[in-house]
């Protein structure tokens, strides 16, 4: 029998892939053509994006991949998550007198953990994707070899970090032109990063984690006041964890577990609103109690979430129906709540920030891909601070993340966005930090969508804004297009881009005892978005026009039919 004309397709009319970067599309769309399925494409992507993003994320970072398997139905949750170097202690980035340095853990190698996207790459290609890793990873060494002209948005970051890339001469040789941010245009190539890239292609993650070049990365590091060891390298691992998965409105949402804040917090907001009912509420109203679930959830990822495998996480609690619903009901209608006092977390000491610091929304990445199969990929890739520790161990073009700043290294004193740790994130051999990185599916029979974004504590307040706009409808455009805001429990203040309110809406929000602080559109990051629209049988893409990524709408008819070889590495 044929299917009927209102039941849902069984598998995507096209495939699609949304990135933060035009030439990152690119190489995902030459290995679908190439025969590859979604897990390909996103090796590729990622890959690129290591090479044109050196701002965003590398090889010397790490990041979440959300997979779904069409053909199994299957969600998996793939963690390469940093994890703190085996020598880490918990006093390491304070002075004599026991105040917090924050320099030393955002600048240079002694802020660097871990890196583990080399692994989830070839984990990818070993468990999920179809052709070798030769074959995925040729775009982004062509790309290094042969090089890309920089933009504004590059030269902007750069000059930002520019000391910091002057303190490293392997980083300023990479990236800057005779000390200096090169001109726009400039062809930036990078033979070194394409040589590593090569040895990962040949040898997967042991070209990366062992042997020579394992060596020069664990030699340039110490050299420079570092404390990584061949054993940390050596010991690295994926980790596969089942995502947080839950109903919203007829959608299931399906998003990132711990070591990432996103799928708990994700949960609790959405879990409030649904008690909240913002359907009866006119547009004040509804903000005030978005922002009062955003409050509640950042309160308690400050007081109860870090690596799962070394604390324990309250997960069912955090998460319960009757929990949620007692935190709505401490909701008033027309009050802002202060965020201290009343209460404060016990393991959170007083000196908290008043205000967040100057910081960036794109020094993170994301992309959305699906193919003709159903399969699908949500990946947020990350090196922390726009350029990461600005550190290049010498020979190997590898830069290096600063990702240590995303633990509380003094519990109750906030990192470089702001956000505030408790205990449950403090430093500690081995453990993987904390993470606000949301990639995160949502599904009904109307369609699926394949979402994520940068933007550092405000990524998951981005894509809750992106799943309350979804669940009334639209297209991918509108989602990411949608003027944001965000609360983060500590500082107590709205922060949103300044076409988000009117001046009514302002004065109003004002009135109730919310104090507002609009910023610049940029630091709100760069959505990229994929919806399979099941009902109307059409892919759609969008990629945020608060960057300069690309998206695109694949064709079948690009494919190329090749036999299955998913183990061939």
């Amino acid at each position: 029998m044929g299917k009927s004309p209102n039941q849902p397709a069984a598998t995507p009319p096209a495939a699609a892939i949304a990135s933060a970067h035009p030439a990152a599309t690119k190489a995902g769309e030459q290995l679908l053509a190439a025969g590859g399925n979604a897990f390909d494409a996103a090796i590729a992507v990622a890959a690129a994006l290591a090479v044109v993003e050196p701002y965003s994320s590398g090889l010397g970072g790490g990041g979440f991949w959300l997979l779904h398997l069409g053909t199994e139905e299957r969600s998996i949750f793939v963690d390469a998550r940093e994890r703190a170097p085996l020598a880490a202690r918990r006093d390491m980035y304070l002075d004599h007198d026991g105040e917090l340095v924050p320099e030393l853990a955002l600048n240079g190698p002694l802020a660097a953990g871990i890196p583990g996207v080399p692994a989830a790459l070839d984990h990818l290609a070993a468990h999920y994707a179809r052709l070798p890793l030769s074959h995925s990873l040729a775009p982004a060494i062509a790309l290094a070899r042969e090089g890309f002209p920089i933009d504004a948005h590059y030269r902007r970051l750069a000059r930002w970090r520019l000391e910091v890339l002057r303190a490293s001469p392997a980083a300023a040789e990479q990236f800057l032109l005779a000390g200096e941010v090169p001109p726009e245009g400039h062809v930036l190539r990078q033979p070194e990063l394409a040589r590593t890239l090569e040895r990962i292609a040949a040898r997967g993650r042991d070209g990366f984690y062992s042997g020579e070049l394992a060596e020069q990365l664990v030699a340039g590091v110490r050299a420079a006041g570092g404390i990584w060891t061949t054993e940390d390298l050596s010991d690295y691992r994926i980790i596969e964890r089942a995502p947080i998965v839950f109903d919203f409105a007829g959608w299931t949402i399906t998003s990132a577990p711990p070591p990432s804040a996103g799928g708990v917090g994700l949960a609790q907001m959405l879990g409030m609103l649904a008690e909240l009912h913002l359907e009866d509420q006119d547009r004040v109203a509804s903000v005030h109690r978005i922002v009062e679930t955003m409050r509640r959830a950042y309160r308690d990822r400050a007081a109860f979430l870090g690596d799962p495998d070394q604390v324990e996480i309250p997960l069912a609690r955090l998460m319960h129906p009757y929990y949620l619903a007692g935190l709505a009901r401490d909701i008033h209608p027309t009050r802002a709540t202060p965020s201290l006092p009343p209460s404060l977390p016990a393991d959170l000491p007083s000196g908290l920030p008043s205000h967040v610091p100057a910081s960036e929304g794109q020094d993170t990445t994301h992309f959305s891909i699906l193919d003709d199969e159903g399969n699908r990929v949500a990946a947020t890739l990350s090196i922390n601070y726009p350029f990461g520790a600005g550190f290049v161990p010498p020979g190997t073009g590898v830069l290096l993340n600063d990702e240590m700043d995303d633990f509380a290294a003094q519990p109750g004193t906030a990192n470089v966005y702001g956000l505030v740790g408790g205990e449950a994130n403090a430093i500690a051999p081995g453990k993987r930090m904390l993470s606000s990185m949301s990639p995160t599916f949502a599904e009904s029979d109307q369609g699926v969508a394949i979402l994520g974004t940068p933007g550092g504590s405000r990524i998951i307040t981005m894509v809750l804004n992106a799943l309350l706009a979804l669940s009334k409808g639209g297209t991918p455009a509108d989602w990411v297009d949608a003027p944001r805001f965000h609360h983060q429990y500590l500082p107590d203040v709205i922060q949103h881009e300044p076409d988000a309110f009117t001046a009514e809406e302002t004065a109003a929000l004002a009135a109730m005892g919310h104090r507002l602080e609009p910023i610049d559109p940029k630091m709100f990051g760069n959505m990229q978005a994929v919806y399979w629209d099941r009902a109307g049988q059409r892919v759609l893409a969008a990629s945020d026009p608060r960057g300069q990524g690309a998206a695109s709408v694949v064709t079948s008819s690009l494919h190329l039919q090749m036999p299955d070889n998913s183990q061939q590495n």
